[in-house]
């Protein structure tokens, strides 16, 4: 039997029947509450509510767990690459040798750019910001893929699906590539999506470029990381427009819009740019006596999360991946050095251990990025890049979900109520 929620307004008393999903909190089902009581509820930023059902992504924040389809988000870091749980989120299950093959291939092959989209770029100023690029070049391409628009044909998603995470990276590259005044450099079949990626950012026709594998498989990492973080903000924003029917192109574009806010996508960059700030290790403990103060408005960026009460799991994947990148790049720099010894003062500090301030993935990201050689200005791109994959596989879902509805959330009205309208010349 169901069990039921009680909900007493006035003099009506209303069951809402509970719904229970694989793990996590319970849900009481409100849809039919305004139609029994006349009465909306109210929930600012929808923290409370849960906006759909998904098979996706799981978040337990007080414990600190993150599972894509079921697997833990450590697991996929450290054993599967990007396309295999790019494979996961849109299919459900990890990919046998050959299904991974086979679709490694077919993203292969879907990495060009339609050539008259190199005119489009030139359109932009040189000194556009990447973000601002990617929200034009892909709400354009479905003014060049009108075969695969039509989002009640299935096999027309899972072609638009295969487009988008492929050419994300070709239009995150030649983005970049437009900002410096470089040639765009077309996409290499024979190297892996992050190798390719990372060639196309990088590399110049005058000379060969080398993959330094130490640096490739941090970034699939940071790929990973990133892939999805169920019913966030630019998620949810992909849902809504995706569920009035919008063309999948037009709502990815409407995903990157909203991760571009400092306040979810730029989380990494504020990072970075705080321990710039700090320059050097010897100013650490200034800095924490700050973050310590509550008459002092600064606040230590990259440590703790919105979602997660402990440790970001993301972040310990992170703390092994920093390593790596340092000693194949033999960096040595004093931001780095700020960020080692600031993570460990700050994991060893009481303040931050009772308060659960810990390292989150925004914090190692940052450092990572810049010691691999992109500008701040890519970091938002980079996420939106890694990103696409969990926006397409939460469309995908919702499109097939028969209970799927166009969003619309109501509001407190107020405002004034009705009065009379005075003519201008009486006004």
């Amino acid at each position: 039997m169901t069990d039921t929620a009680k909900i007493t307004l006035g003099d009506k008393t209303v069951d809402s029947p509970v719904l229970s999903g694989t793990v996590g909190p319970d849900v009481v089902d409100i849809r039919k509450f305004y139609a029994q009581t006349g009465a909306f509820t109210y929930d600012p930023g929808f923290t409370s509510t849960a906006s759909c059902e998904s098979k996706l992504t799981y978040i337990d924040g007080d414990e600190g767990v993150l599972l894509h389809r079921g697997y833990a988000i450590g697991d996929l870091a450290e054993h599967s690459s990007f396309m295999e749980v790019c494979y996961l989120l849109l299919n459900g299950e990890l990919p046998t040798a050959d299904e991974l093959k086979t679709f490694d291939y077919t993203i292969t092959r879907h990495t060009m750019l339609h050539e008259q989209l190199a005119t489009f770029y030139r359109g932009f100023r040189r000194d556009a910001h990447p973000m601002a690029i990617m929200c034009g070049v892909v709400g354009a391409l479905s003014a060049f893929y009108h075969d695969s628009t039509d989002i009640q044909d299935p096999h027309q998603r899972m072609i638009a699906s295969h487009r988008l995470i492929a050419k994300m990276p070709t239009i995150a590259a030649m983005a970049y590539k437009y900002s410096v005044g470089q040639p765009f450099i077309y996409p290499d079949n024979k190297l892996s999506y992050t190798g390719n990626f990372l060639r196309m950012t990088f590399g110049v026709p005058a000379e060969e470029y080398e993959v330094v594998p130490a640096v490739e498989r941090a970034l699939d990492r940071i790929f990973i990381l990133h892939a999805d973080h169920e019913q966030n903000a630019s998620t949810s924003t992909v849902r809504l427009a995706g569920s009035s029917g919008a063309n999948p192109f037009a709502c990815i574009a409407a995903g990157i819009a909203c991760l571009w806010g400092p306040a979810h996508g730029g989380a990494n960059e504020a990072a970075l740019n705080m321990l710039r700030e700090i320059g050097r290790p010897e100013r650490i403990p200034e800095y924490i006596a700050r973050a310590k103060d509550k008459d002092d408005p600064f606040r230590l960026m990259g440590f703790g999360h919105r979602v997660y009460k402990n440790y970001d799991p993301r972040a310990t994947v992170m703390q092994k991946t920093v390593r790596e990148v340092f000693d194949a790049l033999k960096v040595n720099d004093p931001v780095f050095e700020v960020a080692l010894q600031l993570e460990e003062m700050a994991l060893n500090d009481d303040y931050f251990v009772e308060k659960k301030l810990f390292p989150n993935v925004d914090f190692y990201s940052g450092v990572i990025l810049s010691a691999i050689g992109f500008p701040t200005t890519m970091f938002t791109a980079l996420f939106a890049l890694a990103r696409t994959v969990g926006w397409v596989a939460q469309w995908n879902e919702m499109i097939s979900d028969p209970a799927q509805k166009i969003g619309r959330p109501r509001q407190l009205y107020t405002g004034p109520a009705h009065r009379p309208y005075v003519p201008v010349s009486q006004r």
